[in-house]
């Protein structure tokens, strides 16, 4: 298999982000077709989807009006996350830019329910805290009444069912949250949860009536349940028990009172539908009938019989199905091709659990070529980031082509990852950072034993916190390693904290450290420190425009090696941010990878 076989895996589509339109007959969505995600509608199942924008930029979300035949859709310029708002037509013939704050952020929000206007937050007057506004649908930006001035990570959850209040979350860290209730006319702001709690709140909804609000939460638990929080008290109660696993992707059609969510079961979606028959009590619907994996963005149809989703498994790529919520009959609705590539070569990987130093269990997703023989093989060590995020059974056209290239494919969900309760996501905070890096090594260690595996030629693999990863287990552990690749990594805590977003600093130093009280500490594992200890070839690639993690970062770590007199190689990419977001990048960028592992591996 050649470098170039590598754009046959890239060219594997992805249809993610469903909104369903106001009668329910229509799905608009996000597609990567023409290289660039770009919103389509499709009025059918397997009908043929219509193309809506024309851009070279990325569409980040859609959301289709609930009583008008037009949507709201954002989109960034260069993978700088400055997201603005436009409005297009349900045919994609008009389009008009509601926003225009070129240096600022956009986080959507909602419609209210009679689609005259639409709430959202922004970073206009302070990089560093999002307020809240509120815009007529026909409104360019500078006419947006700003209704709430915030503080920190704000964002809008969604409109009462009057539409005279709106529900908003505040994001401390990502396992602390709180919810307010504004007063839209008033300002008033009522504080729903105490924001001392430090508790997740996630996947919020108003309840019927708008009298309370449902959501998933962790609140005097170790894993997220489905609650009801009263907004005039504040009481939560429970709606779903409290279980082994994390409920998550929860929606919530207060008319109909039709409800969905799933259960991340090792990292596996269980999905449930149903009703609710008084505020606490949920009648189960049948079980969908849905392709084993991993399931995304839950949206209902207005009269709440059908919901969308995004459905992805370790063999399927991403479409979008719709179900019929009281019986469980599902109907894929985009037929997003593998670009020839016959499904049945696409390997499903084992679920494995290894011992790190401390008797931790470490659950990881561990492939092996379908066509392996008894010839010892190289694997990648590949690293998710957050740290909070969470390898799943998604479907990974890079993985797949790796895998036919006759590599083995390990994915650690190390201590830190989200998905296994409360605790395990806060065993590597601050001063137990390094306890990660370790849980890296336990697995190379487990890789060791394994009789496929070459010891000698394993590939430490990550992207955002998986680059700062792999730089700390290269430079801790550098004799376990054949090469690195570190993907817009982090090489400096202290100048990473100083110099990401304002707007998500306070977010990131809950999980990292202070640069005020945690400096001394975070200065001591940053593996900028410790460069002379990488002996294995090192690839960094970065983008420009990066807005969490500065392209400062790849710089500095590329400089530091080469005077070490190891291989060293840089690329940064202009017209990119946190990651790839255009084909033509991904293309060239795995072909610079392929090529390096070939000759510093193979």
């Amino acid at each position: 298999m050649t470098v170039g076989d590598f754009e046959r895996y890239a060219n594997i589509r992805r249809a993610n982000g469903p909104s369903i339109d106001q009668d329910g007959s229509r799905l608009a969505f996000l597609l990567d077709v023409t290289g660039v995600r770009q919103l389509y509608r499709i009025d059918g199942p397997r009908d043929w989807p219509q193309q809506l924008t024309f851009t070279d930029e990325r569409v980040s979300f859609a959301a289709w009006s609930p009583t008008r035949d037009e949507l709201i859709f954002g989109m960034d310029e260069g993978g700088n996350e400055h997201t603005q708002l436009f409005r297009i037509d349900g045919d994609g013939h008009r389009t008009t830019q509601l926003t225009d704050a070129s240096g600022s952020i956009h986080r959507w929000g909602a419609w209210s329910s009679d689609g005259s206007r639409f709430a959202y937050t922004a970073n206009r007057r302070d990089h560093s805290s999002f307020d809240v506004y509120v815009q007529k649908r026909n409104e360019f930006g500078d006419d947006a009444r700003l209704v709430y001035e915030g503080e920190g990570m704000l964002s809008v959850v969604g409109w009462c069912p009057d539409d005279n209040r709106l529900a908003i979350c505040r994001d401390r860290s990502s396992f602390d949250r709180e919810l307010l209730v504004l007063e839209v006319e008033s300002g008033r702001c009522l504080r729903v949860t105490d924001h001392t709690d430090g508790v997740r709140y996630d996947d919020i909804r108003w309840g019927p009536g708008g009298e309370s609000l449902y959501c998933a939460t962790d609140r005097g638990s170790d894993t997220k349940y489905l609650a009801r929080i009263e907004v005039a008290t504040g009481a939560v109660e429970t709606v779903v028990e409290r279980g082994e696993w994390n409920i998550e992707c929860f929606d919530l059609e207060p008319n109909s009172r039709r409800v969905v969510f799933g259960t991340n079961v090792d990292g596996y979606t269980k999905l449930t539908t149903g009703e609710l028959v008084d505020d606490l009590t949920v009648r189960e619907f049948p079980t969908p009938a849905l392709p084993s994996g991993v399931y995304r963005n839950p949206c209902f149809a207005n009269d709440g019989s059908t919901v969308a989703l995004t459905v992805s498994g370790s063999v399927e790529n991403e479409n979008i199905y719709v179900l019929e919520v009281a019986t469980g009959a599902s109907h894929r609705w985009t037929d997003v091709a593998t670009a020839g590539i016959p499904k049945e070569s696409f390997v499903e990987p084992e679920l494995i659990r290894y011992e790190s130093f401390d008797g931790l269990e470490v659950p990881a997703f561990f492939s092996v070529p379908a066509d392996a023989t008894a010839e010892q093989m190289p694997v990648i060590v590949d690293i998710h980031g957050g740290p909070e995020s969470q390898r799943r059974p998604r479907f990974n056209g890079i993985k797949q082509y790796y895998l036919q290239r006759g590599y083995a494919y390990f994915e650690p969900n190390i201590r830190g990852s989200s998905g296994y309760g409360r605790i395990y996501s806060q065993l590597d905070d601050v001063e137990r950072r390094v306890d990660a890096i370790e849980d890296v090594k336990a697995g190379v260690d487990w890789l060791q034993n394994q009789p496929e595996v070459d010891r000698r030629r394993i590939v430490a693999f990550g992207g955002s916190y998986g680059g700062f990863v792999v730089l700390a287990a290269m430079t801790e552990y550098p004799e376990l390693w054949a090469a690195g690749v570190d993907l817009f990594g982090i090489a400096n805590l202290i100048t990473f904290l100083e110099n990401t977003g304002e707007w998500r600093r306070e977010h990131r130093e809950s999980e990292y450290g202070s640069l005020e009280d945690d400096a001394e500490f975070l200065e001591s594992i940053s593996p900028i420190h410790d460069v002379e200890r990488i002996e294995a070839p090192l690839l960094v690639l970065h983008g420009r425009n990066d807005p969490r993690v500065p392209a400062s970062e790849a710089e500095r770590i590329v400089e530091k090696v080469a005077e070490q007199e190891v291989p060293v190689e840089k690329r940064i990419f202009e017209d990119e941010g946190h990651g790839f977001t255009k084909r033509e990048n991904l293309l060239e960028a795995y072909s610079i990878i392929t090529a390096f592992l070939d000759e510093h591996v193979e």
